[in-house]
């Protein structure tokens, strides 16, 4: 039975670097244990979704999101299984329909005068009655708090947590928002 183990190699960026992906100070090529060539993204995507794995990490159940970090895949939940995405992209369909932009809103101008992420998404939790675990309230409420702070309707307030690549990728764990004024 071949193993399809699909490995991002991060290496620096040639001379000839025409046809390359480039990634912050890097380039990505891709290989799979049974061999086959994976040249780009693509091709390792459709490799891993031929053998029902992941087609965000690629079925290895984290992701190196650049060189020297890596976390656990939210996409399947670190099962690394295709199944498990689908599911997960169900989910979070679901999610965009049953939180909307108008509901985060209301719940953010009810609130203080800062709040955090996890306040706001306990809050649309308690409002709908939704159960921890249902759908990914988090990961919906972040795209709406974004979504609202590049409106100009929020401003962030918190600093970065870390600093993976310098000021332009960075990790926030709760930040913390206001209402613009």
């Amino acid at each position: 039975m071949t193993t399809h183990t699909i490995s991002t190699v991060w290496d620096d960026i040639p001379a000839d670097a025409d046809d390359l992906v480039l990634v912050q100070g890097g380039y990505r090529s891709f290989g799979c244990a049974c061999g086959t060539p994976l040249p780009d993204r693509v091709a390792a995507e459709l490799h891993a979704m031929e053998h029902d794995r992941c087609s965000s990490c690629l079925g290895a159940a984290t992701e190196e999101i650049v060189p020297g970090y890596v976390r656990r895949c939210v996409a399947c939940a670190g099962t690394g299984r295709r199944r498990d995405q689908l599911i997960w992209q169900l989910a979070y369909n679901q999610a965009e329909t049953t939180i909307t932009v108008s509901l985060v809103r209301s719940i953010v101008a009810q609130s203080s005068a800062t709040f955090t992420l996890s306040e706001v998404a306990d809050a649309v939790r308690a409002t709908l009655g939704l159960r921890p675990g249902r759908l990914p309230v988090g990961p919906r409420v972040r795209d709406v708090l974004h979504q609202l702070e590049a409106a100009g309707e929020l401003v962030l307030l918190s600093a970065p947590d870390e600093l993976l690549r310098g000021a332009s990728v960075v990790l926030y764990r709760d930040p913390r928002w206001r209402r613009a004024a």
